[in-house]
């Protein structure tokens, strides 16, 4: 059995003496890291050269913290405290990182960062480790680690733990450090109440581990994501996305409102498909008839329902099961998955299938707290459809049940975001042109990689056309660009809001001009001229007057109809914010969009002084605690806010 402590300090001196001179813990990436025990450990060992520690691990979150008393941080104090709750336990080592203020016997290794957070830290950019997600469990065990920590959940009445939001690479790591010949490294659980609880192969029995830390409540908050509003770019891309799904087939998407959009139009293409498809002809007459949308078989409801292999479970999936998208159900049973593939099932097979079979595959979790309730709440039936897998069993198909997994992921549609696409179909999704690390590679190379070794599947990156780069818009298609997560021979399809480019076994040059006819009207001139010059593109090519439509202005026409009609509402998913701050939110954001220079920002004060009062301000001012401004600078956000208000509420 293993050890149990519900002191935190006592699990500290656990590790501290079973543990000899310079020690090395990995910890989970997201949900999955305990907090408060590696706060624990950090603080003891922080003043303590005597024991120098390095820790492998990723994605270590914290809540954003508010800077100053400018109006995004009268915005975000009041909501941080509501949303993440004033005892969340900041991970004191990461605060550090962020300042580089690790002590020098001290190092942290991630291979994924939280997006664009530690753009301007030396010592997170100093020791990133560059890595497909599933080598990171052989890079953990190249380190021998003495250590792994893990958050865990418990269920009355059983003797398993749930690793639930993280079965991605303990399990994985393990088998690693044994095929290296290297000692099995001391395992420890900090067990969370509020962890829900998901079973199957993401439990394991109590003795797997050495010491289980039962820290006595109140528990702090799980980290929630907060949904942020979905744009008429978004929208447009999450559309145009939505037409390549197959219905039988096999659905990987990602984070952030480019999922949220594509989610919401999966949804709306089975529970509304007039709708769905009066706003794809908005953005397109010709879509329905373009090759790809055929060859994914129409625009019609999900009759089979899709299967979910995703890496991450988030928001978007937890819509696509309740509205009934994702409902095919997959068997690790080769034999019978087989006889269901050529027809020649039994009866039984399809009962074994309805029975025990799943739906929903991923590695980890992360979402908001509406998704974490829906995951405690489950129906025994649905969580039993939900199962979580090592990351070497989802993100690729070798090494494993390679044959099963094929069977499986039938008419895949792989679904990631990059922030840079080239006209060659390169495409830069983790690091900055000078080598600055945003966020990581992730998973996204093994999908796109996957896309190409099983048959009928397609990896499809999304992205933004345009970028404002300190007041300037800067265009995301470009001609080549200084640094590359996915190589050009490896192209497949892009989207952006201005359409779909399919460069799949494409020349060079139809490469080029697929990327051109998606590209910004303000930046299509030159990336042709670019093309021309380096012999890619027939110097006689003019560029057809459809691609005029390729502009904000068009696209915010096209749809307007269905966002005042609520077809497209701002927050498709739900909202963590209140009404009145939802209007807040977009009063800030038209607030940045108009200082960004320094022309704009004079221009937007002047005006702001002109500013009369609007009748509904009051209860905005008072959320941002400026009812009553007292100093100048109070008075200007004041008049700055009345403004923004204005342009973007009371209009």
């Amino acid at each position: 059995m293993p050890h149990y402590v519900t002191d935190l300090d006592a699990a500290v001196d656990w590790l501290l003496t079973h543990t000899q001179g310079p020690l090395r813990v990995a910890a989970p990436l997201a949900l999955g890291k305990p907090h408060r025990l590696l706060n624990a450990l950090y603080s003891r060992v922080e003043a303590d050269a005597s024991r120098p520690l390095q820790l492998y691990t990723a994605l270590s979150l914290n809540p954003p913290q508010a800077k100053g008393d400018g109006l995004e941080a009268r915005f975000l104090r009041p909501f941080a405290e509501r949303h993440f709750g004033d005892d969340f336990p900041r991970l004191a080592y990461a605060d550090a990182v962020a300042r580089d203020a690790l002590p020098a016997h001290v190092q942290v290794e991630e291979f994924y960062m939280q997006s664009g957070a530690l753009l301007n830290s030396s010592q997170a950019q100093r020791h990133y480790t560059s890595l497909n997600y599933t080598h990171a469990a052989d890079a953990v065990a190249q380190r021998a680690p003495h250590a792994i920590v893990q958050k865990v959940a418990f269920r009355e009445g059983s003797t398993r733990l749930s690793m639930s939001c993280n079965n991605d690479l303990t399990q994985d790591t393990l088998d690693a450090i044994h095929a290296r010949g290297l000692p099995r490294p001391l395992l420890i659980a900090e067990v969370d109440p509020l962890l829900p609880w998901l079973g199957g192969s993401a439990t394991v029995e109590a003795d797997f581990f050495d010491l289980v830390v039962v820290p006595p409540g109140p528990y702090p908050h799980l980290f929630g994501l907060p949904r942020q509003p979905v744009s008429d770019a978004d929208y447009a891309i999450g559309f145009h996305a939505s037409a390549l799904v197959r219905d039988g087939g096999t659905l990987q998407i990602g984070i952030g409102t480019l999922a949220d959009a594509l989610s919401h139009a999966l949804v709306m293409r089975h529970t509304d498909n007039a709708r769905y498809r009066r706003i794809l002809r908005a953005l397109d007459p010709q879509l329905a008839d373009q090759a790809l949308v055929q060859e994914a078989g129409g625009l019609t409801p999900f009759d089979i329902g899709l299967y979910g292999c995703s890496e991450m479970l988030n928001e978007g999936f937890r819509v696509l099961v309740h509205s009934g998208v994702i409902r095919r159900k997959v068997l690790d049973d080769l034999a019978v998955m087989q006889r269901l593939a050529n027809g020649s099932a039994y009866g039984s097979d399809h009962a074994t299938l309805a029975a025990e079979g799943e739906y929903l595959h991923g590695a980890f979790y992360l979402g908001s707290p509406e998704f974490y309730d829906w995951l405690r709440h489950l129906p025994e039936d649905e969580r039993r459809a939900i199962g979580m897998r090592r990351i070497s069993e989802i993100n690729q198909l070798y090494g494993g049940n390679e044959t099963l997994e094929r069977l499986q992921r039938r008419d895949a549609r792989f679904f990631n975001s990059c922030m840079i696409a080239t006209a060659l179909g390169a495409a830069a999704s983790d690091a900055l042109e000078d080598g600055r690390v945003v966020s990581g590679v992730g998973g996204q190379y093994n999908f796109v990689a996957m896309a190409h070794a099983l048959p009928d599947a397609r990896s499809i990156l999304m992205f933004r056309a345009v970028r404002d780069d300190a007041g300037k818009p800067q265009s995301n298609v470009r001609w080549n660009y200084g640094s590359t997560t996915i190589p050009r021979h490896l192209r497949d399809i892009f989207i952006n809001e201005y359409g779909i480019a399919d460069l799949r076994n494409r020349t060079d040059e139809d490469c080029v001009i697929a990327m051109a006819g998606i590209t910004d009207v303000a930046f299509q001139s030159s990336l042709l001229d670019q093309a021309k010059a380096a012999k890619k593109l027939d110097r006689t090519f003019t560029a057809p007057e459809a691609w005029q439509r390729n502009q904000a202005s068009e696209l915010r026409a096209a749809l307007a109809p269905f966002r005042s009609d609520g077809s497209l509402p701002d927050y498709p998913l739900g909202s963590d914010f209140t009404p009145v701050e939802q209007d807040l939110l977009r009063a800030l954001t038209w607030l940045k969009a108009n200082t960004r220079t320094r022309g704009d920002k004079l221009r937007t004060v002047l005006a702001a002084l002109r500013q009369p009062a609007g009748e509904n301000d009051a209860m905005y001012l008072q959320r941002m605690s400026l009812e009553s401004p007292k100093t100048i600078s109070e008075r200007l956000n004041a008049r700055l806010l009345r403004l923004a208000l204005a342009k973007t509420v009371h209009r």
